[in-house]
Order: C-alpha cells, then structure tokens, then sequence
C-alpha cells in the first residue's frame, strides 16, 4: 500500500483544499506588537548568528570539530528563524492568513526540520564534551572533522527523512471539514486532526516523532553529563574541575533554553490554554536563536578571544589604509 497516495491502491478520492487558514492567538489585545516583537527578536538573531559564523569562517584556530557543530547549530538558527518568521509576519501582520494546501506542508517541512536540528546539534555538543572531559587523551584522535561532519551530516538526513515522512502522509489525508489550523504556523498535529478520513499513520507519526526528536535526544545528554560528572568527582584538583565546568557551561545553558519550555508545553499539553501553547512554542522558536551565539560569545573564552583579534586586525588595516591616505594626500 502506498502511504502517500493511498487513492493508488483503492478507490478513494483525496480532497485537498485550496488553502488553509492559520488562526494565530485569539482574543489578545494589541496583538501585533508582540508579532513586531518576535521581528526584532529575528533581526537580532539574524546578525548574531550571522557574526558567530563569518568568525568561524575566518579564524583558522575556530575550524575545529567542535566549532563544526557550533557552526552547523548557528547555520540552523538563522535558516530555521528565516524560515518561520518572515512568513509570520506575512499572515499575521500582513493578515495574508491563506495559505495554498502544498505551501503549507512546505513551510511545515523547513520549520520542523530546523526546529528538529537544533535538539541534534545539541547531542553533537555534548558527544564532543563526553570526549573531551572522559577520554582526553583520545580526544584528538576520535573527535576528527571527518567524524563530525559524518556526525552531522547524518542527524540531517534522519531529521530530513522524519519530516519528509510526516509532511507525505499529510498529502493521504482528505479535508472536509474545517481549514482552519488552529496554531502560529502549519503544525502537523493540528493539520491532521482537520482531516475527515483516518488518520492513523499520521497518529502515530505524531507519537513517534517527538521520542525520537526530542526525548531521546535529551535522554542521551542527560546521561553524557550524569559521566561526565561522574569522572570530574574523582578529579582532585579542584580548579581542573572548574575549568572543565566552564567548558561545559555554554552547553548546558543552550540545553536549558531549548528543552525547557518544550517540556513545559509537552507535560501541561491538555491542561494549557491555546494561546499560551501557541505563545510558548513561538518564543521557543524565535528565542533559542538568539540566545545561542550570544551565550557562546559571553561564556566562550575561544569566540571572545577571536572576536577581539579580528577587531584588532580590522583596526590595524585601518590604520593602514589611514596612514597611505595621508602620505597620498601629502605628495599630491
């Protein structure tokens, strides 16, 4: 049987709307503001994250295998933010609410796939950090470029296949009923639940999707940093510790900020409003982008320290170019 187009394999019609409709918070006074909020959150994202890989780029010390995954983490950041919010903007600003049936499960793919990204790049993180801190001294020889961009490179393919997965099942699915999504975005969950045939591919898609994005994920940085913290009790210097908590300190930040108040929504998901739900998921996605490259920059000492020899590089070429300028000007 073919799960994307079932009409394949028997006699049934599949009826697609024209378009739908996102619903967005109900009921909120002076609610563009908030939306105005989330593009300058965007915009700000924006230029950290673009400033945190244009100095990856250039800083030679940077190109590491752990500044790969901070690289791939700020590359997902920026895509994932231009991906949502722009369109945001269009149907709740704009009020260009309507949106066609294919575009729809196209925005649905580049949000989720991002969005799905970021919790795998944290697992990247933390895998180099488990090797760092408990097998130094092998470090250097399996925590390779190679490895990592395999690493990453892989988690994309999984996510893409996962998302391309659920998005295919979407297009088996009849709508009679309402075209009314009742979120900020093309949320797969609340797409199906519009159908008026059955939908239980999609059902359990919807249960095995967030297990493996989302619980698995945190389950295996949980236990990275349960040894982790295991092997600096039995370190006796207690500034050795200190420096290897530092080290940790950006990561576990980054964890916090995305795990966090998705765990919130996913425990209190029957008892929490709609628009707190949709409010909750809306900062989780414009927010975590953010704070990212700012957390690195501030409690990274590498990106600081590159940060202000590019500074004093650009100063010194400056200078340079000043000081031809005036000897130009004074022969002439």
């Amino acid at each position: 049987m073919n799960l994307f187009n079932p009409a394949e394999d028997e006699n049934v019609s599949m009826v697609h709307p024209e378009y739908f409709i996102i619903s967005g918070l109900s009921g909120v006074p002076h609610i563009k503001l908030y939306y105005v909020f989330l593009f300058v959150v965007y915009l700000l994202s924006v230029l950290a994250n673009s400033a945190v890989m244009a100095v990856i780029c250039l800083d030679r010390r940077l190109q590491t295998p752990k500044y790969v995954a901070v690289f791939n983490l700020a590359f997902v950041d920026l895509f994932g933010s231009s991906a949502l919010v722009p369109k945001l903007l269009d149907v709740f600003l704009l009020g260009n609410r309507r949106i066609p049936f294919r575009n729809c499960l196209a925005y649905m793919f580049f949000c989720y796939t991002c969005l799905s990204m970021q919790s795998f790049n944290l697992v990247a993180l933390a895998y180099d950090r488990l090797l760092a801190i408990i097998f130094p001294l092998h470090y250097q020889v399996k925590m390779t470029h190679r490895f990592m961009l395999r690493l990453i490179c892989g988690f994309w393919l999984l996510v893409v296949v996962l998302v391309a997965v659920a998005a295919g099942l979407l297009s088996r699915l009849s709508f009679c009923r309402s075209v009314v999504i009742n979120s900020y975005f093309c949320d797969h969950g609340q797409i199906y639940r519009l159908s008026c045939n059955s939908h239980y591919p999609n059902y359990m898609v919807s249960c095995i999707y967030p297990v493996v994005i989302f619980w698995l994920p945190l389950a295996f940085i949980l236990l990275s940093y349960a040894a982790i913290g295991c092997t600096l009790t039995k370190v006796a210097a207690v500034q050795e510790r200190l420096k290897a908590l530092r080290t940790c300190a950006a990561h576990l930040s980054l964890v916090a900020i995305y795990f966090i108040p998705l765990l919130i929504t996913f425990t209190l998901m029957e008892n929490i409003h709609p628009n707190g739900r949709i409010i909750n998921l809306s900062l989780t996605s414009v927010f975590p982008p953010l704070l990212n490259p700012v957390i690195y920059t501030l409690q990274t000492q590498e990106i600081k320290e590159s940060f202000g020899r590019l500074i004093r590089s650009a100063r010194r070429r400056h200078g340079k170019h000043g000081a031809r300028a005036k000897v130009w000007t004074a022969l002439h």
